[in-house]
């Protein structure tokens, strides 16, 4: 049994700074927890805590049935894999691979049947005689992720482990790693700052800021329906864009009503918004989300924003908008045909399906 259970965890350094503030996470066996936020919202610091790295200030960690608050860090039965690959650089891979299990007092035999057997998992056989200053980032990558393969940790620890590599060289690594994960069927949890990464790797995802866990979702449910702006903010490439405005309603419908114009409200989330008639909000709206009305022929003027372009983005095979209107600035994702240029006119549908709504003052999700 692997599964990892936080309890109240907080990890204050000095008199004031809390890093980790009375967190609760309950990670299941076998299962693929990316912990994500910006620098300093307290995921390293988590992961280290349950590396035994870092002292726990309070609460409970558990592995398995086990509190391991006061268990040695090289007796919890974990491995991690650091962002700098952390090799030893007069030795080959093969007696970097085996350092662990030669500490540990295994038997020649075994040690030999585990490096062969994570080299091979890992396609490093024909490295193993190379040393780390002989090999490209990736490989070195892959030899540090070996060197926890072999020990056969009930749980695997991935401190940013990619943020070191180029960006195919870490689309290829995230596959490694996923592939990895189906193959042992291990408990892992993954911390990064790269919502791709989490997106693309997460059985779930546990957003966190300062310190503190906002939203503990899986990856569609978490861009689909984020509990506050701020996870709103942060799943999603490019971001989700937020205008400004007011709530009105006319003729027994409702309207978000920025200054330079108004979309209708479905029908469907009225109930929800009815309390919010006359006051602020903030609309949220992803880029894809947001179409050029040629391509949306049906759509009704209560749907459409005029918009001019101020920035073009080619990405291939799609186009980043940079738009104005008024004093709202926001982003649209269209496909490449779209023929469109710089301070050119555009109408706009939003997808008024796909909105979000937050209100002004918690930052919270509305609809």
């Amino acid at each position: 049994m692997a599964k990892v259970d936080l309890k109240g965890v907080t990890k204050v350094f000095g008199e004031e700074v809390v890093a980790v503030n009375n967190i609760n996470l309950e990670i299941r066996d076998k299962e693929f927890v990316v912990l994500v936020g910006p620098s300093g919202c307290g995921k390293s610091t988590t992961l280290r805590m349950i590396a035994g790295l870092e002292e726990i200030t309070k609460g409970e960690i558990y592995i398995g049935d086990t509190l391991i608050n006061h268990i040695a860090a090289k007796n919890r039965d974990i491995a991690m894999v650091f962002q700098n690959y952390a090799l030893y650089p007069h030795m080959n891979v093969y007696d970097n691979l085996a350092f662990g299990l030669k500490l540990r007092k295994y038997p020649k035999k075994e040690i030999d049947r585990r490096v062969r057997e994570a080299a091979d998992i890992l396609g490093i056989k024909a490295l193993l005689n190379r040393k780390p200053k002989a090999l490209s980032g990736g490989q070195r990558q892959r030899v540090a992720v070996g060197r926890a393969i072999v020990r056969k940790p009930k749980v695997f620890l991935f401190d940013e482990p990619l943020s070191n590599l180029d960006a195919k060289l870490r689309v290829q690594m995230r596959y490694e790693i996923q592939k990895l994960h189906t193959n042992l069927k291990a408990t892992m949890i993954y911390v990064t700052h790269d919502q791709v990464e989490a997106m693309t790797m997460g059985d779930r995802i546990v957003v966190m800021k300062d310190g503190i866990i906002h939203q503990v979702s899986e990856p569609l449910e978490l861009y689909a329906r984020p509990i506050n702006k701020y996870v709103a903010s942060f799943i999603g490439s490019p971001p989700m864009n937020f205008i400004d405005g007011t709530v009105i309603k006319s003729d027994g419908n409702y309207y978000f009503q920025e200054k330079t114009f108004n979309v209708k409200i479905l029908p469907s989330v009225y109930e929800k918004i009815a309390q919010y008639e006359s006051k602020k909000v903030i609309l949220g709206i992803r880029p894809e989300d947001i179409y050029d009305k040629l391509f949306a022929q049906y759509a009704s003027d209560e749907f459409v924003v005029k918009a001019r372009v101020e920035v073009v983005e080619p990405m291939g095979a799609e186009v980043y908008l940079t738009l104005t209107t008024g004093k709202s600035q926001f982003v649209a994702r269209v496909s490449a045909r779209d023929t469109v240029s710089v301070n050119q006119d555009l109408d706009l549908v939003f997808d008024m399906a796909k909105i979000h709504l937050f209100n002004v003052d918690t930052q919270e999700t509305i609809v």
